[in-house]
């Protein structure tokens, strides 16, 4: 089985996780992926905690399938590095704010001017247009200014952040969708573009029918906390021992739950459709939960099941890793790594029929391959030296 993008060669200059996300799944699907660093690297490589043995989870979750190099992009001679670089590859990765990379000399202008072929992707938070666009732009920020926070957490209580990095993690995919569209293009334009995405637009995206609500209606969304705004019961509701979500849709599913739970007294007329149980929800809300409160989560959930109604524990994170399916799919890969014994990282999330992906290379520690991409560019033991004396590279 062959790597869908291999012979693709991709510089990832960026940092954080968008960027170095968007770098990895090109790694992943076969891309060679060098990975630029400033000389005090990434600066995920200090988000601690969490850590592995010293070593940054947050850097390991992103950046696996890359060599690092070191260079200092304030000095001639580094970015001289960068565009003999560039003259080989067929992507860049940038995330820095609006105008850096122009003043750096790595701009878009600079890198195409030197190789036309080029696929130019530039990350940044609110755009590289627009009032906006000398702002920048962590992770929370976006899910503030971009309206996901306004609808999450429970009505009535202070707005939460979703529970991971979803903003930062859907620009890095938002980024490759980009970069596949720019390359296949170019099969037939030969010309490589320049790829502009935000993590706002990429939040914003991800509102999807929330947009559209307030456009039609002229009202905002609100928290819902686990609940949709039009479907019931397609929430979370406690058990006798855990949390569970029921994601009943329509309302064949209502009566095959209402008949496997042993609630006909509920399969009246009052409740009989969807839109009359939106219309009754707090008291049905009331309802269900005393009565799924006499229940063990086991327990509704294999009645559940067993007549094809959708429903789910809800796990944490070591539950979800331990289940079959999670072993089955192998959602996660084990790398080897010099520092770090077990490394398990989650896998690319797309299985293929006649292509494959792989891990082939481990989360590279700073400079690891400083000497070998100089090497490969044609310069001298000697010349390295030279250019790690002068702290050109690291």
């Amino acid at each position: 089985m062959s790597l869908p993008l291999e012979g693709i060669k991709v510089l990832d200059i960026s940092q954080a996780i968008a960027g170095p996300l968007a770098g990895q799944m090109l790694g992943d699907l076969g891309a060679e992926v060098i990975k630029v660093e400033k000389p005090t690297g990434d600066e995920t490589r200090a988000m601690l905690p969490p850590e592995w043995n010293g070593e940054s989870m947050i850097y390991l979750s992103n950046n696996r399938n890359k060599r690092s190099i070191s260079i200092d992009l304030k000095t001639e001679q580094g970015i001289k590095i960068i565009h003999s670089l560039i003259e080989d590859c067929d992507v860049f990765i940038e995330n820095f704010r609006t105008g850096t990379a122009d003043r750096l000399g790595i701009g878009y202008e600079e890198l195409s001017y030197i190789n036309p072929s080029l696929v130019y992707l530039s990350i940044s938070g609110f755009g590289r247009t627009g009032p906006e666009k000398n702002r920048g732009g962590y992770d929370i920020i976006l899910q503030a200014y971009g309206g996901l926070m306004g609808v999450t957490g429970e009505p009535g209580r202070a707005p939460v952040k979703v529970g991971t990095s979803i903003v930062d993690i859907t620009t890095g995919i938002s980024g490759v969708v980009g970069i596949l569209s720019a390359l296949y293009s170019r099969k037939e334009t030969g010309k490589g573009q320049y790829v502009d995405c935000s993590l706002l637009d990429s939040q914003v995206m991800m509102l999807n029918y929330l947009i559209p609500t307030y456009f039609g209606t002229g009202k905002s969304p609100t928290m819902q906390g686990s609940s949709h705004p039009s479907l019931f019961p397609y929430q979370a509701f406690p058990t006798k021992d855990q949390y569970i979500v029921l994601g009943i849709a329509n309302d064949g599913l209502w009566e095959k739950s209402c008949q496997a739970l042993g609630w006909e007294d509920l399969l009246v007329y009052k409740y009989s459709t969807n839109q009359l149980r939106i219309e009754h929800k707090e008291e049905l809300i009331e309802i269900i939960t005393d009565r799924l409160s006499e229940r063990t989560c086991e327990e509704v959930c294999s009645k559940l099941d067993a007549v094809g109604v959708p429903c789910s524990p809800i796990n944490s994170i070591e539950q979800v890793v331990n289940t079959e399916q999670f072993k089955y799919r192998e959602m996660a890969k084990e790398i080897l790594h010099p520092r770090i014994e077990n490394l398990k990282t989650p896998s690319f999330p797309i299985k293929f029929s006649e292509d494959t992906t792989t891990v082939r290379r481990h989360p590279p520690l700073l400079g690891e391959h400083t000497d070998e991409v100089l090497l490969e560019l044609g310069h001298t033991q000697e010349e390295i030296r030279a250019l790690r004396e002068k702290k050109v590279v690291k």
